[in-house]
Order: C-alpha cells, then structure tokens, then sequence
C-alpha cells in the first residue's frame, strides 16, 4: 500500500470526517500496531537474562579451571569468558573445523547431552606438557593419536568434574564425560534446527591461547529455565553462603597441617669449633634446665612450654598462651 493518498482518496477521507463517520481525535490515538518480525527458524528460547546468568555459572567455572589445571599443566593457566550467544545448532556445526576435539557430556540428572569443544591448539599443548614438552602445539594440523586421546580425556574429564559446583544454585548435577568425538558429524546429539546456547571461554596455557566453546542445547535446559535468571541465582547464591560457608571454612581450618617447633636454646660458636664438632661433644645453651621453652607455630611464637617426655618420645607440656599484645 502506498504511502502518499490520491486525490479521491483525500476527499472521500474529508467527507467521512465532515459527515462524523471518522472521529479525528480517535485517529489519533490509533497509532497502529507495532509489529515485531519473528524468525520461526530460529526462535528467541533464549532471553538476554538467560545468558547473561550462563555468563556468570561460567565465569565461576573459568575460576575454577585456572586453579586446577595447572594440577595437571604445571604451567599457568589465565581463563576469561568471552561471551554466550543463542543459535541453531546447525550454525554451530557447520562452523566446526576437522579434526576437532568434541566432548560429549551426560547432563544428568537433565535428559539429554551437552558438548564441551575445545580448540586443536590447546589439545596440542596439553599432550605435549604432559608428556614433559614445553606445551608448544603442532605447526601442522593432524589428526590426534589413541594416546594422545586418551591423555585429553584424562584432562577433560577433570574439566567435566568441576561443572558440579557452578550449577549447584541452579540444579544439583552430575556431569559425565561420555565421549570424544574429533569427527564433527558424529556428535550430532540433536535436531540441527534446535536452538542452543554457546558460552565462549578463551583458555590460555602459558604463551598457548585457544578458545573452549560450551553447546547448551535449549531442549536439555528447558526444566530449569526458570532458575536461569540473576534474581534467583543470586538468591540462591546468598542462601548458600549463609548456611554452609562458615562451616566450609571451619572445616579447612581444622584439617590444615601447621609446623610447631620448640626451641630447646641458642648458642653462639665459631666456625672452627663447628667444623671439628665431634659425637660426644657438648655445646652449652642460653637455657638452664627448668627454663620454659619457646613454642612457635609457623613463624609465630604462641606458647611457653617445660620440656618432658611421653612414653619413649620427647614432648613439652604447654604453661603459658602467648597473646599478640603480649609478645615482645
């Protein structure tokens, strides 16, 4: 319909408005309906607070990767979330090289499959740092060995592990590496029109960089999309905190190992005298007998102490808590 009326157009509209048949102030409320275009091949199921949440389940995830990679790397290792987008999982399997590392995961207690790809060049590295190399990948692209595979699941499937944490506001799952593909079309765990969700993290093993790209299919999520927006997982968050965090706390602190050491003395000797040191020999301390003993744990000195025995070892019996302000 064109934009610009005709003369009879103009008129016929005048004379409705001059007989009362249009009511002009009625035109002009009635600005028309706003209409909004819809992709039916690729449906909005993912909202912008849908994936802003994945964004931060997998910032916790990067923390968590950056700590315990380099278990296995002995290497540094930076994680950073790039960002998550919603597309058709054709998009993102048409976008996949070969060879390409695929790991299909077991979302239970959700139905259905998840898949973690991880960039050639990082799986390069990895092989090579844990087989003593300096984590330096391949210049040419081949395909990977049985054993080189297998060193990647053993790494992989530490990575599918750690999933458990930053969902646990969310759902308490449990993650299970099922295979890895390299073969981009037997990984096809659903309808290629399907919509899903991509977090992007970049991964960079010392001079090594290469991108982990996470494929969360819509039709996987879809029972607990309601808890996958910032209010509730903030919530949740808070409501973790509160009732377990001390108790996490305490209990670290109880099972640390702290050094304590008792000082029996000090003495002062040249280094002549040190060198001919014979078994036998006594050195004489700034301590008489029934003085107290220093205790220190770490560096610290917390304790005064009699020096004794416990059965057939050496031990102390504590006399005295030094307090911060007391120690001089």
């Amino acid at each position: 319909m064109s934009d610009v009326l005709s003369q009879s157009e103009i008129d016929n509209l005048l004379a409705a408005l001059n007989s009362g048949e249009v009511d002009a102030e009625e035109m002009k409320k009635d600005k028309g309906v706003q209409v909004k275009d819809y992709d039916f091949a690729r449906p909005s199921k993912f909202s912008k607070e849908h994936l802003r949440t994945l964004e931060i389940i997998f910032e916790h995830y990067g923390r968590l990767l950056s700590t315990s990679l380099p278990i296995y790397l002995r290497k540094n290792v930076q994680v950073d979330v790039m960002n998550s987008e919603a597309v058709t999982y054709m998009e993102f399997s048409n976008a996949l090289s070969n060879p390409v590392l695929l790991g299909v995961i077991d979302f239970s207690p959700l139905k259905g499959n998840i898949i973690m790809e991880m960039a050639t060049k990082l799986g390069y590295s990895i092989v090579d740092r844990m087989l003593g190399g300096e984590g330096t990948p391949l210049e040419k692209v081949r395909e990977f060995s049985e054993i080189e595979l297998l060193i990647i699941e053993r790494v992989m499937n530490s990575c599918v592990e750690l999933l458990r944490e930053p969902w646990a506001n969310v759902l308490d799952v449990h993650p299970r590496l099922e295979r890895i593909e390299t073969n981009p079309q037997f990984a096809q765990i659903i309808s290629p029109t399907e919509m899903i969700a991509i977090v992007t993290i970049s991964v960079a093993i010392g001079d090594v960089e290469g991108l982990i790209n996470i494929c969360l299919p819509y039709l996987v999520l879809e029972p607990v999309m309601d808890k996958l927006n910032t209010k509730f997982w903030f919530s949740s968050s808070s409501e973790n905190l509160k009732e377990t965090y001390p108790e996490d706390i305490e209990n670290l602190i109880v099972k640390a190992n702290v050094p304590v050491t008792a000082i029996l003395g000090n003495s002062a000797i040249n280094v002549s005298d040190f060198v001919s040191l014979q078994i036998g020999d006594i050195i004489r301390l700034d301590r008489k007998v029934d003085d107290e003993l220093d205790i220190f744990v770490g560096d610290i000195k917390k304790f005064t102490a009699l020096p004794g025995s416990a059965g057939s070892n050496y031990a102390v019996r504590i006399t005295t808590v030094v307090r911060e302000d007391e120690d001089g």
